[in-house]
Formats: structure tokens, sequence, C-alpha cells
């Protein structure tokens, strides 16, 4: 469990500000799935979807995520490993791979989402993304509401990964506006 529980360099939880936020968050809440239910509303309903507002900025870091208020699905993933991180949660980082046709016709790419450990229910899944009409994520354990299901040709990929994929964090890293993004999302093919 350890590797689910530390701190990268965008993971960074002991930034002044993430480590407040964790803090506030968990302050009398009676257990750990309390605590999660808290800093995934924070992150699904107060950090806008980057695509969503198509907001011509593309943050990474935890801490970025957090001071600009926006982030893609990956960065908002993230953001709320950070958060859990800093309470002690094992969160870890998953992904599906979807049809993007949202944004561009016929391109499929990864989405990001989270799978928290909480004591009482083992591994459980969240989608942090933001909800809009058509998508509804809820934190409802021990049932997973995420903001997608697989249609054809889509997948969950069942990994659990301690660390963003390394083709999310050169996307988020590399495409600086909306457009970049939009033209340059992260896939895996297998």
């Amino acid at each position: 469990m350890e590797e689910y529980l530390k701190e990268t360099e965008i993971v960074d939880f002991s930034n002044k500000d993430v480590a407040k936020l964790a803090k506030k968050l968990a302050k009398n809440s009676k257990d750990d799935t309390e605590v999660a239910k808290k800093c995934f509303e924070f992150v699904r309903d107060e950090i806008r979807h980057s695509g969503d507002y198509k907001d011509n900025i593309t943050t990474c870091k935890a801490s970025e995520v957090l001071e600009y208020k926006t982030g893609w699905c990956y960065a908002k993933a993230i953001l709320l490993a950070a958060l859990l991180r800093a309470n002690n949660i094992p969160t870890a980082f998953c992904y599906q791979r979807l049809l993007c046709s949202e944004y561009e016709d016929g391109v499929y790419c990864l989405h990001g989402l989270n799978a928290v450990y909480l004591k009482e229910y083992g591994w459980y899944k969240i989608d942090a993304r933001g909800n809009k009409e058509g998508v509804d994520a809820q934190f409802e354990p021990p049932v997973e509401k995420l903001a997608f299901i697989p249609q054809e040709n889509e997948y969950d990929i069942d990994e659990l990964y301690a660390d963003p994929l390394s083709e999310v964090v050169e996307a988020l890293q590399k495409n600086s506006c909306y457009s970049d993004m939009v033209s340059n999302f992260p896939d895996i093919k297998g």
C-alpha cells in the first residue's frame, strides 16, 4: 500500500495549499470513507473540467490544479490523489479507453479516474471528472457510479497505477492550451 500513499513531484500534497485543503476536508469526519467522499465531491464540483469550459490552460501538478481551479480529467485525478494521500488514504490512478467524439470524431483517448482503498470496502473506483448533462458520477460505495460506462470498442483498463501514466503526464506538460490538448489526447492501444 505504501506506493499508493507516496508523494511525487506531481502528486505534491505537502504543498501548503493542498495540505491545508486536505486537512480542512478531513475535519470532523468519522472515517476514511467520509474523508474520501468530501475530497471527491470537492474535486468533482469545485474544480472545472478544462474540456467542458474550454479553459485555455492545461494544469498537471495537484498544486496547479488547485491554484487555477481547472484541469482535464487526468489533472483532476492527480489533485484528488494528493488530497486523499495527504489524509493517508491509499489512492491509485485508473484509466478507461473511450471514444472522444465530443472533441474530435473517430478519436479514442484515455480517460483518467481514481481508485481509493477504503477499509470497509477495499478498492473502490471514483471519477471526479465533473458532472454535466449525461454525466452523473457519484460516491456511493460499494456501488461504483462512474462518469462513463464503456460502450462498443471502449474498455476499462483494469490495472491500478501508483503514478499517472507517462503518456498522460507528457500530454499535460506538452499541451498548454485547449486546442493543443484536444488534438493530442493521450492514448494507448491494447
